[in-house]
């Protein structure tokens, strides 16, 4: 039996996740999907859609979907969808997991990789932060929650840029960029967004895709070439993009590249060192690797204190086997990680 996929939907509160929900819920989108909202929230939908006062607690929609509000924990009512679904009492292909406005999506992500049982019927798909154009930037300057849910996506929706300026809308857009180059921007409006763009982005996968914003690279090369020196901060850079320095958010990202090959062994030493002394401030890390002797990529990703790995693709002829890496957490000592990544380069 296939895996059945799960999306996290996460993002701060009156960002638009409760209109996308709906959508979800009411929709003829033809797809069957349980729903489990986090009850403990702010933004219930239950007034209008649910019925809270059955004891079951699972409510089936008239378009094929299916909604739970969660009385126990997560992995129980998982547990619970699956069983139901085994005996044939409940039909679903996909399961979106809303979580509160203020709620840190990581302990959710590990649920999946952590657990056994969970991990054989359910497979994390990907985590959503819808950010609330109008407020956001308020929002990440008061809340760490807030900087979390961003640090943590795969996919980012901007709402309500209809309230703002452009100006107002691209300076959210680089700062967030910065804060998580790795997870694609979209604007959208009042919450709808193409069903398409919600699922099946496979943000969990490992695979050899790393695509980081160019734009972030740009603005990241003045850093990789002096980051001995400072003074190139006085001049150039900062004249010509004063968006991107106002805010020092504790939750940042930075890449790594290099064309030497690592060495596996000191690399695996070092990341595991690396993930034991900063696992709870790291949000989400990637990495396609060229590694000493192997014509293949390796391809490594995690969320806080859990890293994955496996063997990718070939190097195509004529490739240029780079490796690249790009880190999101809070407050992450970039050059402790840099010259430790160095010193594992063959």
């Amino acid at each position: 039996m296939s895996l059945i996929p799960v999306t996290i939907l996460t993002g701060f509160l009156g960002s638009g996740k409760t209109t996308l929900l709906k959508r979800i819920l009411t929709e003829s989108h033809g797809q069957k999907i349980a729903v489990i909202e986090n009850e403990f929230g702010e933004e219930n939908i239950d007034n209008d859609i649910l019925v809270s006062d059955t004891d079951e607690q699972i409510i089936q929609m008239n378009n094929g979907c299916i909604c739970c509000t969660i009385r126990e924990d997560l992995r129980a009512t998982l547990s619970n969808l699956a069983a139901k679904k085994r005996e044939g009492h409940l039909d679903f292909e996909r399961v979106v997991i809303e979580t509160t406005g203020l709620a840190d999506p990581g302990p959710v992500a590990q649920t999946f990789f952590m657990d056994d049982e969970i991990a054989e019927i359910y497979l994390l798909d990907s985590i959503l932060t819808l950010v609330d154009a109008k407020h956001g930037s308020k929002q990440l300057d008061d809340r760490q929650e807030a900087r979390r849910q961003v640090g943590f996506a795969d996919q980012i929706f901007l709402s309500k840029t209809d309230l703002v300026s452009q100006a107002e809308a691209d300076e959210l857009s680089h700062r967030v960029k910065h804060m998580n180059p790795r997870a694609p921007q979209h604007r959208v409006h009042f919450g709808e967004v193409p069903l398409a763009d919600v699922f099946d982005l496979r943000g969990f996968n490992l695979n050899a895709k790393l695509d980081i914003d160019p734009d972030f690279l740009a603005v990241d090369a003045g850093h990789k070439h002096h980051h001995d020196h400072d003074h190139h901060h006085e001049h150039g850079e900062t004249c010509c993009h004063p968006h991107h320095h106002r805010h020092d958010d504790d939750v940042k990202s930075f890449v790594f590249r290099s064309n030497r090959p690592f060495n596996p062994a000191k690399l695996e030493d070092f990341l595991g060192g690396m993930v034991q002394l900063y696992g709870p401030k790291m949000l989400r890390y990637k990495g396609v690797l060229n590694v000493v002797g192997m014509d293949r990529k390796v391809v490594f990703q995690g969320v806080h204190q859990l890293m994955g790995s496996d063997v990718g693709p070939k190097w195509a002829p004529g490739e240029v086997k780079a490796s690249k890496m790009v880190f999101i957490g809070i407050d992450l000592p970039q050059d402790i990680f840099r010259q430790g990544l160095e010193q594992c380069l063959a």
